[in-house]
């Protein structure tokens, strides 16, 4: 039989590359650390760990052990979890994958009124590429993830949880601002920051530009980010405009530097969900923050729909 404890000693070690810092981060001492080690070593009756120098290296055998030893640990805690459960109580590892920008500043403030609720649970938000969503979930990476399009494929639920409306920002001595409104031909003229390929700002920028016979090859993009604080920043260092979600806008923005404005025939306008695993063992912890999310007293770290559909 495996033991959980010298399991955890592993990983920490494996993750840290260091018998000292794993001892430090578990709370043991750095002999019992070696002594877990060793003896899964004896019990597999493989070498987990080699070291070059001063460096310790993971073998392929310990390669190959630490994603199932990560399963394990996680289906140890989730038994604990189911088992509290049936006492009607919320414990344990709440894990979300992001992949909306705008969903890292609603997130946080979820998550504490949720900790607040629940103060048994440990919550962590997990930025991730749109593209990795589902693995995420179908690995048990997270439990629930944040995405701008409904997932409709088999074996998953959606729920919406804002409205996010994209704004166009441009430095405040732009003469934008001086004018009563933008059309969509303005952008002709502009040197662009653009979202990476994948990002749903993009893709709603894509839709809307379409209704207008344009594409995103009429613009001028001097480059493409993937990180929206940094196109925020570039903005405001005046290299260019871009197109940003509002709600990060209000948030990050420096509005004696930038001006947020509205392109006149471009509703720029998404809906971000929260979507789960339908086929998965229920867990209390992920029930409880799916309800939770929606409760009228949260409503005001949400935005509106309603202002989100006017423009803001």
């Amino acid at each position: 039989m495996i033991d959980l404890t010298r399991l955890k000693a592993f990983i920490f070690s494996a993750e840290t590359m260091s018998f000292s810092e794993a001892s430090h981060l578990l709370q043991l001492s750095q002999p019992t650390i070696s002594h877990h080690i060793k003896t899964l070593e004896k019990n597999l009756g493989v070498i987990l760990f080699e070291r070059r120098g001063n460096q310790l290296v993971l073998t392929e055998a310990g390669n190959l052990l630490l994603p199932w030893a990560r399963k394990l640990i996680r289906q140890s805690n989730e038994i604990r979890e189911m088992m509290m459960a049936v006492q009607d109580q919320a414990i344990g590892h709440l894990r979300i994958a992001c992949s909306v920008a705008s969903g890292k500043y609603v997130l946080p403030h979820l998550a504490m009124r949720f900790r607040e609720r629940f103060p048994e649970v440990q919550v962590s938000i997990l930025p991730c590429a749109p593209r990795d969503v589902t693995t995420r979930l179908i690995e048990d990476q997270a439990n629930l993830a944040l995405v701008s399009s409904e997932m409709v494929k088999q074996g998953f639920e959606s729920q919406t949880l804002f409205t996010d409306t994209v704004r166009l920002i441009v430095p405040k001595d732009h003469p934008f601002t001086q004018q009563d409104t933008v059309i969509p031909g303005d952008l002709l003229k502009e040197k662009f920051i653009m979202r990476e390929p994948g990002s749903g700002t993009r893709a709603v920028l894509m839709t809307e530009l379409s209704k207008h016979d344009m594409t995103l090859d009429d613009l001028e993009v001097l480059f493409e980010l993937g990180n929206a604080e940094g196109i925020v920043q570039s903005v405001a260092a005046g290299y260019g405009v871009s197109f940003v979600s509002e709600l990060l806008a209000r948030d990050l923005l420096d509005l004696d530097r930038i001006r947020m404005l509205d392109v006149e025939g471009l509703r720029l306008v998404r809906q971000v969900f929260m979507v789960r695993r339908t086929l998965q063992t229920p867990q209390r912890v992920t029930d409880a923050f799916w309800s939770f999310v929606h409760n009228p007293a949260n409503q005001d770290l949400l935005p509106n729909p309603l202002t989100a559909e006017d423009g803001g």
